[in-house]
């Protein structure tokens, strides 16, 4: 009797959320940033993003920061409330949030429940990274702490072989080529080479994917994205609120969080994210759609394998299809659904806490039919997907156009 009340509760409760809005946008540009900090980049961002919504900041109720690991990067801890000061917002309330590779998806799901539960009117979520003031190698050991230092680093296992392993795996159990492998990153550059904001604005071929020197086998230097520096921002609003700023506003239709072992080594799988397929299904339930009617969707390509597993597991091509869909052109912008339309994190940069705001202004580009020579036509439902570590955390949230 108790379970049952309990159960009739929560779903009363997800029934009286609000809906919630995307108002405003603000990435800056990504790449190896030398000559900006992490709280010049932070504040640029947030800046546009109130600018395109025409908010105010004494507006702003709540500030959420998604960040991995500035404290290890440049030595920084607390760094929202750092932000919002030297953004003029001291009196903000600001919290950081960081769930490895997730941390950006994960602030930006905080900062929709803040929205939708009806404790703030007016948040500004924002990620950031600033990853080139360490040395390349330094930056590579900083990712693997988001792997388990106990069981798989200590002996010797980078982020770079664990997802290598991820890799040889699939090609072994479901067929996947070196070939397939290498047009997802020949996409991505084609995509990004459309993109002003890009770290790798040019694109690339299939040969030359292919013989780059090998990072960890099965995987080489151009199936792998790059250490980047950036920051973006995105502002919501309850949806009744949002027609009184300036901008076309786009509506955060669903969100889903999913979990998974730590550990590569613990999981049944490792050629399925489990994290992903119980995040995806959970945003399509509450919306009540299905993978097919997603018309795009920002996905976390960490690396080129990530990709193919995560159109998987998001459900727009069965187990073992997702190579072959990719070698055939499915994934190519208004083909079969778009895929990584900014060029994802492998060819527009990868600022880690960064990532999933900046795929939220990208599916809000293309909702608003601003996104220029990448734009989706006629889309409706946009996805976003972002992972933490080698998948043990996934958050997706499905944006809808303002209709």
């Amino acid at each position: 009797m108790q379970c049952m009340l309990n159960i009739e509760i929560r779903s009363m409760e997800v029934d009286d959320l609000r809906d919630v809005a995307i108002i405003g946008i603000g990435e800056t540009q990504i790449g190896e940033l030398w000559d900006k900090s992490l709280r010049e980049l932070g504040i640029e961002a947030g800046l546009k993003a109130l600018k395109d919504a025409g908010m105010r900041g004494d507006e702003v109720e709540k500030m959420y920061i998604g960040n991995m690991s500035a404290g290890k990067l440049i030595n920084q801890e607390h760094i929202a409330p750092l932000i919002a000061d030297y953004a003029g917002l001291s009196e903000v309330p600001s919290t950081r949030i960081e769930s490895g590779g997730a941390s950006g998806g994960m602030a930006l799901a905080e900062g929709y429940k803040s929205v939708a539960s009806g404790m703030d009117d007016f948040v500004v979520v924002g990620g950031a990274e600033k990853m080139t003031d360490v040395g390349e190698q330094e930056a590579k050991d900083i990712l693997s702490s988001t792997a388990d230092q106990e069981w798989e680093t200590v002996f010797g296992a980078t982020f770079d072989s664990l997802y290598a392993m991820m890799a040889r795996y699939h090609m072994d159990e479901y067929g996947t080529t070196k070939d397939q492998l290498a047009e997802v990153a020949v996409k991505n550059h084609e995509n990004a080479a459309k993109n002003p904001n890009a770290q790798y604005p040019r694109e690339t071929s299939k040969d030359f994917v292919k013989s780059a020197p090998m990072v960890s086998d099965p995987l080489g230097m151009f199936d792998c994205a790059p250490i980047s520096d950036g920051a973006a921002a995105v502002a919501l609003c309850p949806v009744e609120k949002a027609e009184s700023f300036q901008t076309e506003p786009v509506e955060i239709a669903s969100i889903g969080q999913g979990g998974d072992n730590l550990a590569v080594h613990e999981r049944d799988d490792i050629g399925t994210m489990e994290a992903t397929k119980r995040a995806s299904e959970k945003a399509y339930k509450r919306e009540d759609i299905g993978p097919k009617d997603i018309d795009f969707a920002e996905v976390h390509d960490n690396y080129t394998i990530t990709e193919i597993m995560a159109i998987e597991d998001l459900g727009f091509f069965d187990k073992g299809e997702g190579g072959p869909a990719t070698e055939k052109g499915k994934t190519k912008l208004n083909s079969d659904i778009s895929i990584n339309t900014s060029g994802g994190l492998k060819a527009k940069g990868r600022p880690v806490g960064a990532t999933g705001i900046n795929q939220a202004v990208e599916a809000t580009l293309q909702l608003r039919e601003e996104a220029g020579d990448r734009q989706v036509e006629n889309a409706e439902y946009g996805l976003i997907h972002n992972i933490g570590g080698t998948g043990a955390s996934a958050i997706v949230h499905i944006l809808r156009r303002w209709s």
